[in-house]
């Protein structure tokens, strides 16, 4: 049985409440009630030592608003919708923009920094949030649900549902940072992971980030993680993703997606050093892959440091970004009587 421990903190901007979920072998998880997101993933290298391998910050406060958005459930749409427009029978929608030209992660006052309501369920943790309509100008009234379950097998399952009262656009993920030596070990431990993505394609994006609706190959190019490859080997290579992105933050189409609503396996990150190994399965189309391009700057660190670019690697679940304006990308569209329902499953284990 998972022991789960709580306790509220109060901040400027609310109450928070975190929960501790701990199993037998004294793994645990940290979650909280603001972005309904992950603090803390403690978990053993191949010696037994625990360690805390998901970047976090000290004060709960530097959550709200904070650019990496570190461990959140940004929504409703994570990643970016061009110009911040879409349509929906005929009616066009202009959300707020925060992210240079475009909609980024739901908009300034997004999920990832409301404070969700929360209890416990056994082995699992639920946040759920009301999100009314016209909230960051997104049509129809919705509600939402994120469970999180911690398993005796250090298996960390999120499960994504929601339901609305009008035609609307989702895409839920979770943004957590991973450096498997450790979150505090740094960028030269992280390039030193090697990465494995099952996907055979990625998408092109233009000087902004927005995919330009192409679904292109990645045989021959740094894209291509078909094998697992050092994050580093490539990831300052003369090409135009990674020119846009100073570094990798793309999103790679998963090559045995069908909407079968069936899990299947995304990605591996391994660090040979720690001995520790992530394995995510999903059942969403695609996942976006960040490095940590931007960490200079974040709030200070749970473990009390300061986090420089390119210490963790993101690795995000999702829909692809601009689906309601690319007709060849898999619909994110929600229609009153339908469920939004879908899974992220996080395996740690190592070598």
């Amino acid at each position: 049985m998972i022991k789960i421990n709580s306790y509220d903190v109060t901040t400027p901007h609310g109450v928070v409440t975190l929960y501790t979920l701990t199993n037998s072998t004294g793994a645990s998880v940290e979650l909280q009630s603001l972005g309904a997101g992950v603090r803390s993933i403690c978990v053993p290298d191949d010696n037994g030592i625990i360690s805390n391998v998901a970047i976090g910050y000290a004060d709960l406060a530097d959550y709200y608003a904070d650019g990496p958005c570190a461990g959140k459930t940004p929504g409703r749409y994570a990643n970016r919708i061009g110009e911040g427009k879409f349509s929906i029978e005929g009616q066009r929608y202009q959300l707020r923009i925060n992210n240079g030209p475009n909609a980024l992660h739901g908009g300034p006052e997004g999920f990832a920094n409301k404070i969700w309501q929360s209890y416990t369920c056994g082995d699992s943790v639920i946040f759920t949030l009301f999100s009314p309509s016209g909230d960051e100008n997104y049509p129809g009234n919705m509600i939402v649900s994120v469970i999180y379950t911690w398993s005796e097998d250090n298996q960390l399952t999120i499960k994504y549902q929601a339901v609305a009262d009008e035609p609307t656009v989702i895409n839920l993920t979770n943004h957590t940072y991973f450096n498997l030596r450790g979150e505090n070990t740094g960028a030269d431990a992280l390039k030193s992971h090697l990465l494995q993505i099952f996907a055979s394609h990625y998408l092109p994006t233009n000087d902004s980030l927005v995919p330009t609706g192409v679904i292109a190959p990645i045989a021959g190019t740094p894209m291509d993680f078909t094998k697992p490859k050092a994050i580093g080997k490539d990831l300052f290579a003369d090409f135009p993703a990674l020119n846009i992105g100073k570094g990798y933050d793309a999103c790679w189409v998963i090559d045995e997606w069908n909407n079968d609503s069936q899990l299947k396996e995304a990605v591996v990150l391994t660090d040979e050093k720690s001995g520790r190994k992530l394995s995510v399965y999903t059942t969403q189309p695609a996942v976006q892959i960040y490095t940590g391009n931007w960490l200079e700057g974040a709030p200070k660190s749970i473990s009390g440091g300061l986090y420089h670019d390119y210490d963790a690697v993101a690795i995000e679940c999702q829909g692809m970004p601009d689906a309601p304006n690319k007709p060849n990308f898999p619909s994110q569209l929600l229609l009153p009587g339908k469920v939004y329902n879908q899974t992220i499953k996080y395996i740690f284990s190592t070598l």
